[in-house]
């Protein structure tokens, strides 16, 4: 579904990505691991087309990325929750979610047809309860979990094929990183032909959620391997020395 292929990027003269290859398949939980600065974040933008590519080939679905606006990348079924959660703080939960729907109409010239989104309501109220309840609360009165929470609901109001996560835990206690995790656990059971592509330092909760991942130190790929395989791996403990967890233990 995903093809990366030899990507090198950056923002102007700096450097960020050197030589990224890539792949994530239909239904598959993807990790790429790393700390700050390893170049994470970069890696999403240029999906996008905001970073600055200098080489390499990336394709979704089909679909040559380099070669489309990003709202047609989005449109397409990729779709991105950013780190910070990208929320609009004083809008409602409900307005929120409503957002990716609205923008895909307009986008499409079909307002004088009607909305069919209720299903796609019902479906994110089921996994996150708690925003039912908020619907008509402030995004940015909520707590940093339930922020992230409505975040990811309102990926999922896009419809995606697959859905691209930045640092899903950053920012949150201890419980509340384990309940966002529970959920994408809930939506990937719900949903399996969706994947999920997800960033992470919290490397003990990514490696038990995903089945395969890569390791990215200073823009490079230094291992790749199923979660197993990079839970024993010497390359990442190193990478994530003073972890408090063991290594691929959730």
């Amino acid at each position: 579904m995903l093809d990366i292929k030899a990507l090198s990027a950056g923002y102007g003269p700096i450097h960020v990505l050197h030589d990224i290859s890539l792949t994530v398949d239909p239904g598959e939980m993807v990790a790429v691991l790393g700390s700050n600065g390893a170049g994470k974040t970069t890696l999403f933008r240029a999906l996008f087309g905001f970073a600055d590519i200098s080489a390499g080939e990336l394709t979704f679905d089909g679909l040559d990325l380099r070669r489309t606006p990003p709202f047609r990348v989005a449109r397409a079924g990729l779709v991105h929750v950013p780190e910070g959660r990208g929320l609009f703080p004083q809008m409602s939960v409900i307005e929120n979610l409503m957002a990716p729907v609205y923008a895909q109409r307009s986008q499409r010239g079909r307002s004088g047809q009607p909305l069919n989104y209720h299903d796609d309501l019902d479906m994110v109220f089921e996994l996150f309860p708690r925003l039912r309840d908020r619907r008509a609360q402030a995004a940015g009165t909520m707590s940093g979990g339930e922020q992230q929470m409505l975040a990811i609901a309102r990926g999922l109001m896009a419809r995606p094929k697959l859905l691209l996560l930045d640092e899903p835990s950053i920012g949150l206690a201890p419980k509340m990183v384990d309940d966002v995790f529970d959920r994408l656990h809930q939506i990937h059971d719900s949903k399996p032909d969706l994947a999920l592509l997800i960033v992470e330092q919290s490397v003990a909760d990514t490696l038990a959620l995903c089945s395969r991942g890569y390791l990215l130190e200073r823009g490079v790929i230094v291992s790749t391997g199923s979660s197993e395989e990079l839970g024993g791996s010497a390359t990442v403990e190193e990478a994530f020395l003073g972890t408090s967890q063991p290594l691929g233990q959730p």
